[in-house]
């Protein structure tokens, strides 16, 4: 599926970091395929270049990939290295050779990770740093996320540098991809960088979530309970994990961007209430919408179910699911959208619905339960 009206500009030779996970996978997806891209070089945690390509193509299948665009990927096309440890990859002469860079990678964990801080600023910072010295380098996308710039609820919001203090943050990715954003505009200002701003990014408009079961159990979750914090005309701004990546490939090959920071998000328009979403899941479910049942509750309604919860959810550990409650239910209330309108005067087209695509996502972890779903997120 295309999400944008053409294929845009060459590019010489691109570097993907996270291409095992869920949205650099995505992105390598469509790169292998883009004939305007003359060679692909693959940041990757591996042993050995074998274990590297045995990586990424486990993660492409998720994707769909046929076999012929998987063979795509060889030795060659791996650099070994995790931004845990940048020390140890940056001196690869490849790197001097790059022109494009997808920064995608990063601990995107809402738990309470060791390797949020070491990974997202101080290993990228290395990173960054190295890739500013390069003299062919054209443009280095960095991915953020629309949530570092805690947004005010019930607004609209459109793109800004401001930053909040890290009290405000609710987790300390956002926080973590926040600082990283300012720490690369003051150490290296002559880094042609700009820095996508994703959304919400949920499934796969086609594979729904095989690719990953990321942030979707969340809806499964409280709709089964019946309850929770947010109403059911709250709307979410959610995108596919696919048309994020060919958003982040447009904003890589274009030539002249006026702007440093794009969200890419659904915007007003495309962003989906919760009782589309009740519907929807229901609907693909074959069960009926709970929307005249569902109540709005505050957190502390949900601490005196947790005695319930091994009966709704089956085996879990009712410290965490409470733990998640919190934290998604507190993202709900927010009721906010990122604007996209300068993603769409590029040229992108509006992305699909959530509801247009959240069969597929039901289907692909129909035999899962929530406590397995959510483990992608807590790592």
């Amino acid at each position: 599926m295309a999400f944008f009206h053409s294929e845009y500009f060459i590019m010489s030779n691109l570097l993907i970091t996270g291409s095992t996970g869920f949205l650099g996978g995505a992105v390598l997806a469509r790169a292998i395929s883009d004939s305007s891209i003359r060679s692909i070089l693959l940041l990757v945690r591996a042993d050995s270049p074998a274990e590297g390509v045995t990586r990424v193509r486990n993660n492409l299948a998720k994707f769909g990939c046929h076999e012929h665009l998987l063979n795509k990927i060889n030795e060659n096309n791996i650099l070994l290295g995790d931004l845990a440890y940048s020390d140890d990859f940056l001196d690869d002469a490849r790197l001097s050779t790059i022109t494009h860079v997808i920064n995608s990678a990063a601990v995107a964990s809402f738990g309470d990770n060791a390797l949020i801080w070491k990974v997202n600023v101080e290993g990228t910072l290395k990173f960054v740093k190295r890739m500013a010295e390069v003299s062919g380098l054209v443009r280095f996308v960095h991915v953020g996320t629309a949530m570092s710039c805690v947004p005010e609820a019930g607004t609209l919001v459109t793109e800004s540098m401001e930053r909040k203090p890290e009290e405000e943050h609710l987790v300390q990715y956002t926080w973590s991809k926040s600082t990283i954003e300012q720490l690369m505009i003051e150490h290296c200002p002559q880094l042609p960088l700009v820095i996508a701003r994703p959304s919400i990014v949920v499934g796969h408009s086609e594979e729904g979530c095989r690719p990953s079961s990321s942030i979707f159990w969340v809806f499964r979750m409280a709709l089964m309970l019946g309850k929770f914090m947010c109403s059911m005309e709250d709307k979410i701004d959610v995108i596919p994990v696919d048309y994020c990546a060919e958003a982040l490939l447009l904003l890589t090959k274009s030539t002249e961007l006026s702007e440093k920071v794009y969200h890419i998000s659904a915007g007003d328009a495309g962003s989906t209430p919760f009782i589309e979403i009740d519907a929807a899941m229901a609907a693909a479910l074959n069960q009926k919408p709970i929307r005249s049942t569902y109540q709005q509750v505050d957190y502390s309604e949900l601490v005196k179910n947790r005695k319930d919860f091994k009966t709704i959810y089956g085996p879990c550990n009712e410290r965490l699911m409470l733990r998640a409650m919190r934290l998604y239910g507190e993202f709900s209330m927010l009721n906010v959208r990122f604007s996209n309108k300068k993603l769409l005067d590029l040229g992108m087209l509006p992305p699909p619905r959530f509801v247009d695509y959240i069969s597929r996502c039901v289907e692909t972890t129909r035999d899962f339960t929530i406590p397995e779903l959510m483990k992608v997120d807590f790592k």
